[in-house]
């Protein structure tokens, strides 16, 4: 009889997610019907001492029910060595803490299998691993030179300004060449954050969709649309963007093609892809939502694909 697979979920707190949207909750649900354990936990309980990885964790079964989603047994200090995986799925930002954290889990990697792998999440930062591709992007400039910021928005006209760490589509700007309002701008950018920013041309493609596709071991298995709302320049869900079924474009395969040896070299199981218009404008490898909104709209069931890849990388 096999034994049953233990798993370990690093994620922001399960009371605090929406279900409804949640890739973490979907992958979680699909391991949990597969008859796994899931053991959660958040970053700020994992330990290093003697050179063991340990965390509290505390098992976790899971309902898709809204209101009624989970219930967590009682606290256990474990050795995350007994785990035969573990979902690196908390949220950014992409500070020195998410970091630490992917230190802590290479020590585990590969006989406990992190997905994503932790030393691949920590070198591939999702607006720098995407400047691997640059004919595939749009025109970017990623600095905190004022001067260079002004040169590129000038010479490109409209640029969308954004942190070169953030996500969720947090502090994400639209700035048009006569915008008056630019060096103040980047003088709050400036004393918020320590690191260069990250300027790109602006896409007018946008308004008709910014594309979240879903690779599964380097290749796409599903794909939504995620239309701005009226008044905003952002796509993303939680602020008002609106997912839609869609298909991938010639172009978009392309991209897929070409991205897909690098994924699988770095063992990125599970990726999510913006693509607006022709242009890739990122790659996430740190947490990656879509799965669910992909299965509404009539898609492949990527949760149960990325454990069927899990599998097949755990034998």
């Amino acid at each position: 009889m096999a034994r049953i697979m233990n798993v370990g979920v690093q994620m922001d707190h399960v009371a605090g997610i929406t279900i409804a949207g949640d890739s973490t909750f979907a992958m979680s649900l699909e391991a949990q019907a597969r008859g796994y354990r899931l053991f959660h936990y958040t970053p700020d309980e994992l330990s290093l001492c003697d050179g063991k990885v340990y965390a509290t964790v505390q098992q976790m079964t899971l309902r898709d029910v809204k209101g009624d989603h989970f219930t967590l047994g009682e606290p256990e200090r474990v050795d995350l060595s007994t785990m035969d995986v573990i979902l690196l799925r908390q949220d950014p930002p992409f500070d020195m803490a998410y970091i630490t954290s992917t230190h802590l889990l290479e020590r585990l990697h590969p006989k406990t299998l992190v997905v994503n792998d932790p030393a691949w999440v920590r070198n591939s930062p999702e607006k720098i691993f995407v400047t691997e591709f640059p004919d595939l992007m749009p025109k970017t400039l990623i600095s905190r030179d004022v001067d260079e910021i002004a040169r590129f928005r000038q010479e490109m006209g409209d640029i969308i300004l954004k942190p070169l760490y953030g996500n969720g589509g947090a502090g994400v700007f639209h700035s048009t060449r006569d915008d008056r309002n630019f060096s103040s701008l980047l003088e709050m950018f400036g004393q918020m954050f320590r690191e260069p920013f990250i300027a790109q041309q602006y896409l007018p493609a946008v308004r008709k969709g910014d594309k979240r596709i879903l690779l599964v071991d380097g290749e796409a298995v599903g794909a939504i649309n995620r239309v701005p709302a009226e008044h905003d320049a952002r796509s993303n869900m939680h602020v008002g963007g609106r997912a839609e079924a869609t298909e991938l474009t010639a172009r978009e395969k392309e991209i897929c093609a070409r991205i897909g040896p690098a994924l699988k070299e770095r063992g990125f199981l599970f990726v999510g892809i913006d693509v607006i218009g022709d242009y890739l404008t990122e790659i996430n490898v740190t947490s990656p939502t879509g799965i669910r909104e992909v299965k509404k709209f009539g898609g492949a069931d990527v949760a149960s694909l990325l454990w069927d890849a899990i599998e097949r990388k755990r034998r």
